[in-house]
């Protein structure tokens, strides 16, 4: 059975977006050394750090830098159909603390390398849109750049210390739904927006899916879906076990205090059915009846999408990820269909709809 893989990260150096950057950007690198701030005061419980030792190459490059090493690790071995990017969150240019311009270039080089330099070579692999959302104005105008390339199927935005469904960033959605493009969302540092790192990264990273949750709250009760209803949203690296939960306490708040949200027309549960969806990893060690229940409790089996999060090293296996023997049509879905029906421009294959205007050049 082929999949498509939701969650794939490609690394880029700051070296390779130098011909992608104008100056004065570009000799802030060469010459000034820039480099963005990263505040995780953890190191990686691994040997190779956030990777899999085995996914560095020999010459001493890292993971996920090297398309010929990742076809033949991940994409031959395991039969992908296709394969979601999703970078290396380095550069992150949503989550620059000031400094937007720079912000605004890095997003268009990185998307510049990331189309000639993958989506063009890999007819399996699929683009996430960088933006620096912090500027909504140049964030759309990054969008109308690059939105109608056919195989760039969404806008990436980290899980950081900005709550997304904030009026200020609706500009955003409003252009991705103009070029059938889905909001993907990925945890940065911190992922926390209620306070500071925990002690330990045991800590953290046990209480990634709370950042998630944030977002999904803040998103659904600030009225996005309502306001772009062709707008989905593809909540990445968070699992989904924590779902049920969610659903349940946000109808009984909706039931009780929707008189402060009332541009909220929709049980919450219902928005989530019919606009979210949820990668996998990384998966709990779940027995079949385990799965089913929490598939029964969401009320849909279609809003989970298989994810690996390669190259990172708790990479979940397509062979080994879901509890065994399950019915062939729901693995199909998990596997493959969900993230299908998700993405429209996964569904024509790369091709464009015909109705754009331009073509990306």
């Amino acid at each position: 059975m082929g999949f498509i893989d939701t969650d794939i990260h490609e690394r880029v150096s700051y070296e390779q977006l130098l011909p992608y950057l104008e100056q004065p950007w570009r000799r802030y690198i060469t010459d000034c050394h820039w480099m963005q701030e990263k505040h995780m005061p953890y190191t990686q419980p691994a040997v190779a750090g956030v990777d899999r030792a085995d996914a560095q190459l020999p010459d001493g490059r890292p993971a996920g830098s090297d398309l010929g090493f990742m076809q033949e690790q991940l994409l031959d071995s395991n039969g992908h159909e296709y394969g979601i990017l999703t970078g290396a969150l380095d550069p992150s240019p949503s989550s620059m603390h000031g400094w937007y311009e720079m912000a605004t270039a890095l997003a268009s080089a990185y998307n510049d390398w990331q189309i000639e330099h993958w989506l063009e070579k890999d007819s399996r692999l699929y683009g996430s849109v960088h933006i620096a959302a912090q500027d909504p104005a140049a964030a759309v105008q990054e969008i109308e750049r690059v939105g109608d390339h056919p195989k760039m199927v969404q806008i990436l935005l980290p899980i950081d210390d900005i709550l997304w469904g904030d009026p200020f960033y609706h500009p955003i959605f409003e252009a991705a739904e103009k070029h059938q493009l889905m909001i993907g969302m990925h945890h940065n540092e911190p992922p926390i927006y209620y306070g500071k790192w925990p002690r330990y990264f045991i800590e953290w990273h046990t209480l990634i899916p709370t950042a998630h949750m944030n977002q999904v709250t803040n998103m659904i009760f600030s009225g996005v879906f309502e306001k772009f209803p062709g707008l989905k949203l593809m909540m990445i690296e968070g699992g989904f076990t924590y779902v049920p939960f969610l659903m349940r306490k946000m109808d009984q708040q909706y039931t009780d205090l929707r008189h402060e949200v009332p541009w909220v027309k929709r049980m919450p549960s219902d928005t989530i059915r019919d606009h979210l969806c949820f990668t996998t990893q990384p998966l709990e060690e779940l027995k079949k009846w385990e799965l089913l229940q929490i598939i029964e409790q969401m009320g849909s089996d279609q809003i989970i999408s298989f994810s690996t999060d390669y190259p990172h090293w708790d990479y979940d296996s397509p062979e080994r990820a879901l509890p065994p023997r399950l019915d062939e049509a729901l693995k199909r879905k998990l596997f493959s269909e969900n993230a299908r029906q998700f993405y429209p421009k996964l569904r024509r294959g790369g091709k464009t709809d015909g109705k754009s205007s331009r073509s990306y050049g």
